[in-house]
């Protein structure tokens, strides 16, 4: 089987992809995954990182821009369609399947003009204009929650969860402490913005510090910054005695996941599925421009069912964080509990199931494919 997975600028668009392209693999071996991106996207440095081959197509987003960049971004739309078009000629894949954002809109056009099966991925509550359209033409659609399905053809739709890596599950808490250098009986927060950073957790996080200076012997940091906030918040730890790691990017999310005692992040859908799958406690700061504002509604569904806590982007003070984090060292059965609200909210087998109905669209009268069916209307029935 040969599949193209296209999409990415973003973590959380990309990880899910890698994720679907991993158990494909790991289920035939044999299985070609070729990604289509953009080099100004995440996927350029990820892609080649995790071994899978990736061509890139010219691409940029459309919503929220000036006049001039709308028409540049319809240019490049029309360049990116011309290329993908040539792209999946010569590839010829069995399925192309959209994870999602600007760059996966022309390749799966593309794989519509070449009547070639489409899958696209959602994992937000609200969807992204690009897979809206997107939903008219794909073959199938599967998201991450049931309140999407109203933006799509309900025929279409199948709630399967967001996928989330298998190896994000067996990180190892003694590589973990070898490779960032951390210290075995210390509390480890692991702070992340999500794949560039958010310099507004940044900030807080720097501020926090000076009111847990009680804290530095017993509190240690594990802290994505991003490139342009790398050398402040490195300095700062320094500067207040804080022990820990600071990188702009961190490759190894199973060992990052593994020796976190509490996450602090962006609410992006792929992190909520990684932290839930990952059972950790966290305090979710969602994004406050995000689009539909669906940071909020995904973290305000986790907190509802006490898996986690929010704190809205015009609340975050250096304060609030410094007496989250306390709270969170100094309860353990307050983070078991969230913990264990946290796995009960996930949904591990997503990628399994995407897998099954990537094969029962390459291969229609496949002996599963009627149980695929059965479960997508059985999982519409539960949800709406």
């Amino acid at each position: 089987m040969r599949i193209v997975i296209a999409g990415g600028g973003t973590g959380g668009h990309l990880y899910p992809g890698i994720a679907l392209a991993e158990e494909m693999i790991r289920r035939e071996p044999d299985t070609e995954v070729i990604f289509i991106g953009t080099e100004r996207g995440i996927e350029a440095k990820v892609i080649p990182r995790e071994g899978f081959i990736i061509k890139f197509i010219p691409s940029e987003g459309f919503v929220g821009k000036s006049t001039i960049k709308k028409a540049r971004s319809v240019y490049l739309f029309l360049k990116g369609l011309k290329e993908s078009y040539r792209y999946l000629e010569e590839i010829k894949p069995d399925i192309v399947v959209g994870s999602g954002g600007y760059a996966s809109f022309a390749p799966l056009v593309g794989a519509w003009l070449l009547s070639i099966p489409t899958l696209i991925l959602e994992q937000n509550t609200v969807p992204g204009r690009a897979n809206r359209i997107l939903g008219h033409i794909a073959k199938l659609i599967c998201i991450t929650y049931q309140e999407s399905m109203a933006r799509f053809p309900r025929s279409k739709v199948y709630l399967t969860g967001n996928p989330v890596r298998g190896r994000l599950l067996k990180g190892s808490r003694t590589s973990a402490l070898r490779l960032f250098s951390l210290r075995e009986d210390l509390f480890t927060v692991f702070v992340f913005g999500g794949s560039s950073g958010a310099s507004a957790i940044n900030r807080a996080e720097v501020d926090a510090l000076q009111h847990m200076l009680e804290f530095k012997d017993r509190i240690q940091f594990l802290h994505q910054t991003g490139e342009k906030d790398y050398e402040f918040v490195r300095d700062s730890y320094r500067s207040y005695g804080f022990k820990g790691t600071v990188a702009p990017y961190i490759f190894q999310m199973p060992e990052a996941y593994a020796i976190a005692d509490l996450v602090i992040s962006r609410a992006g859908a792929t992190t909520i599925a990684e932290v839930c799958a990952t059972g950790k406690p966290s305090v979710l700061i969602p994004y406050p421009h995000a689009a539909g504002n669906h940071q909020e509604v995904n973290a305000e569904k986790l907190q509802s069912l006490g898996a986690t806590v929010m704190i809205r982007d015009a609340e975050l003070t250096g304060k609030r964080l410094a007496d989250e984090i306390k709270r969170f060292y100094s309860d353990r059965g307050f983070r078991e509990s969230m913990g264990r609200r946290a796995v009960g909210f996930g949904r591990p087998e997503a990628v399994k199931r995407i897998a099954d109905i990537v094969v029962s669209l390459v291969s229609p009268d496949s002996p599963g494919r009627s149980g695929i069916k059965k479960q997508a209307e059985k999982n519409r029935e539960v949800f709406i």
